[in-house]
């Protein structure tokens, strides 16, 4: 069974009570849930996991290479905006990576709007809620 990354970065791990008027109040634990009732529909198998590091998703990026996974989904919260070693990363594993967000950046303030992981991302999805992360899900399946 392919097995897809679902990483998370800083901050996510409050979800369910961090500003729910822009992220909702479902928790991740919630959505690592949804996530893993789509992935057996879809015949995947899912790795979930959460940090507030920018080096442990670094670790994990290069980790999904040695592992072969078939894709990752990344939310890489504030460090979408910032990271540069994570654009690096995303270049240098040679993976599908899907960036996820659950709001719509490009609506919110105007730092938000550069996207490092977007840079070399295989595609973005974002301003769903959590159904953010089963469309990413979905496009994970299709490659």
């Amino acid at each position: 069974m392919d097995t897809v990354f679902i990483l998370n970065g800083p901050n996510l791990n409050l979800l369910g009570t961090r500003e729910p008027e822009i992220y909702g109040h479902q928790s991740l634990a919630d959505i690592e849930a949804i996530c893993e009732v789509k992935a057996a529909q879809l015949n995947l198998e899912i790795d979930f996991r959460q940090t507030n590091h920018e080096g442990q998703l670094v670790d994990w990026l290069h980790e999904a290479r040695e592992r072969r996974t078939k894709a990752v989904l990344l939310n890489a919260a504030a460090y979408t905006h910032t990271s540069i070693a994570l654009l690096d990363a995303i270049k240098a594993i040679e993976l599908p990576v899907i960036e996820v967000h659950l709001s719509n950046p490009e609506e919110r303030e105007e730092f938000r709007h550069l996207s490092y992981v977007g840079m070399a991302a295989a595609a973005t999805v974002q301003g769903l809620g959590p159904q953010s992360y089963i469309v990413a899900l979905e496009k994970a399946a299709e490659l």
